[in-house]
């Protein structure tokens, strides 16, 4: 690879919702929420659209690219993927809502639906496509505006789900040193299989439909034979990874691969308590806080994990 990751901007609605307001309304115990989540607060945007979650991520990375002096903008983007899964936007898409935006006349921009997981589609994507030398900057977008298809009665959706927006600028890298980080080998283990117990599933116009313990299940089991047979790809072992980036989705759940794939849960990116689970945006707005508090070194390695509706499962190692 020849890629390097220039910044990422975050975004989340200005409405926080606490575990005290939702136990009291759903008339649960003190503490339940957190026991058994993790989360003690998410997001609502009551006043925006989702269009307006992915521009003002995108917003806070030019506000970061600014501060960085990083000259080039976000003007010559050639290439954006929005990856979600609760957009009621069927064209324009919301990369072309972004695009317009950024007011770039010519780009090739389109979204991506893939579950909880969309978001390691959309980099794959991406990263594929600088490789192959088609494109030199690409943005790529997880954004969810998850309030809109909760029912706020549901004590297994309600109190884990929230609004969030997350956007990576990634460039290809001619010169040897920069202040990014450069992404120098990438591997990729993406599948999918078929949901037939309907474990997780929202159709157009309806509220999302979880069955927790059949995606306890999925997810405990899926996600660590997908990073085995990444690890395997790129000839690693797990002890070699700096850092794990999931899907914010449970405590529990991250908790319980991190016991399966025998590592220590510091290695793992974790802000479901403060975020909630925000589907695609999880991985995104959990790397900026990777990288605003930890100082990657050159040949070190970490593992991005999606994993949900779908049923999909995807990882990518980068090693930078």
């Amino acid at each position: 690879m020849n890629v390097k990751l220039v910044s990422i901007g975050t975004y989340l609605p200005r409405k926080k919702v606490t575990n005290e307001e939702l136990e009291r309304k759903l008339k649960l115990e003190k503490g339940y929420i957190e026991k058994r989540t993790g989360i003690q607060e998410r997001y609502y945007a009551d006043n925006e659209n989702i269009i307006d979650l992915a521009q003002n991520a995108v917003e806070d990375l030019r506000k970061k690219l600014k501060s960085n002096d990083y000259a080039n903008g976000l003007n010559d983007v050639e290439l954006i993927v929005a990856a979600t899964t609760s957009s009621k936007f069927l064209m324009p898409g919301i990369s072309n809502e972004v695009q317009k935006m950024l007011k770039i006349k010519r780009a090739i921009s389109f979204d991506v639906l893939a579950g909880c997981s969309g978001f390691i589609n959309a980099m794959d994507i991406a990263l594929m496509y600088m490789n192959a030398g088609k494109i030199k900057k690409a943005l790529v977008i997880g954004v969810d505006k998850l309030s809109e298809y909760t029912d706020r009665e549901d004590v297994g959706t309600s109190i884990i789900l929230s609004d969030g927006a997350g956007a990576v600028l990634l460039e290809a890298q001619n010169q040897k040193q920069t202040v990014f980080p450069q992404i120098k080998k990438y591997y990729c283990n993406i599948a999918s299989e078929v949901d037939a117990k309907n474990i997780l599933v929202c159709r157009q116009g309806n509220q999302i439909k979880m069955n927790g313990k059949e995606v306890y299940k999925y997810a405990v089991t899926n996600t660590v034979k997908n990073i085995n047979e990444l690890l395997k790809m790129a000839n690693t072992e797990i002890g070699q990874i700096k850092y794990i980036v999931p899907h914010q989705s449970n405590m529990k759940i991250m908790k319980s691969i991190a016991s399966r794939l025998k590592v220590n849960f510091d290695k793992f990116i974790v802000n479901i308590d403060k975020v909630g689970n925000t589907f695609c945006a999880s991985i995104p707005i959990a790397m900026a806080e990777m990288f605003a508090k930890h100082d990657l070194q050159e040949g070190d390695k970490v593992i991005l994990l999606g994993y949900g509706g779908g049923l999909n499962t995807g990882s990518i190692m980068l090693q930078f």
